[in-house]
């Protein structure tokens, strides 16, 4: 919504990261005559809960390595800390605020909610914020951090993970006709290779009507997908086909 930030938003990324660099008098104005609104008191209150996310996309970051705090310890403006790494490199570095689930400073209420035996997970709001979270992330990420590489506190054995994002969501919507593997059930299932499993880097494309952005995450690790027995994924490529069908209510069990 600034006013100077607006003038070069129609540049491609890379130029505007170097103008943001590199023109001081461009910082001095987004920086120094920020609009007295909602979204500046928001912003300053944000930053003390935003994290620069690099490559190792940790995603349990400590609260000392905030935005605010790291400025602090610099002796600098939040928001010029916020400008530089936004700016670094061609613009794509990107921003983590846990906007929730994060007032501790860890995923430890997190864990609790994931070990509660009426949790049932997932997350999706329909496509309302695309432009800000990868939903379709989430199934990857329960993964490979709860299962393998959190560091902050206790870990999920994948037979649970599994399990939990499988047999027990189906139970949850009657769709009893899935989530097992066993004679007669409906053969949904992936080969993982655990140790190549990945969420991949957050990547912002505009392949929505209107030039719309979304967030996408590539994932790597996943050696075949099969629905219905069919495969339809191999090593990341799409095999053409295409075996799925609307399901229409509950389902009952084979057994």
């Amino acid at each position: 919504n600034h006013p100077a930030y607006k003038a070069i938003s129609e540049l491609p990324l890379a130029e505007r990261a170097a103008l943001l660099r590199e023109n001081r008098e461009l910082r001095t104005k987004l920086i120094d005559e920020r609009p007295v609104d909602g979204f500046s008191d928001w912003m300053n209150y944000a930053l003390t809960r935003a994290f620069e996310l690099g490559d190792d996309l940790n995603y349990e970051p400590e609260p000392s390595t905030s935005v605010a705090a790291r400025a602090e310890a610099m002796n600098e403006s939040p928001w010029e800390l916020a400008l530089d790494l936004l700016a670094s490199g061609k613009g794509e570095t990107l921003l983590l605020y846990p906007f929730e689930n994060y007032a501790s400073g860890s995923l430890d209420d997190v864990f609790e909610m994931l070990t509660d035996p009426h949790t049932i997970c997932g997350v999706g709001d329909a496509g309302a914020h695309v432009g800000t979270i990868c939903d379709a992330s989430y199934p990857t990420y329960l993964l490979t951090h709860w299962g393998r590489d959190r560091t902050r506190g206790e870990r999920l054995s994948l037979e649970f993970l599994v399990n939990k994002q499988t047999r027990r969501t189906a139970e949850t919507y009657g769709l009893l006709d899935r989530g097992l593997l066993q004679s007669g059930y409906k053969a949904d299932f992936n080969v993982i290779d655990f140790d190549r499993l990945s969420v991949g880097s957050p990547e912002l494309v505009r392949d929505l009507p209107a030039g719309g952005k979304r967030l996408v995450q590539r994932p790597t690790g996943y050696s075949h997908t099969f629905v219905s027995g069919v495969e339809v994924s191999r090593r990341g490529e799409l095999t053409g086909m295409r075996p799925g069908h609307l399901v229409r209510g509950a389902q009952p069990d084979p057994r």
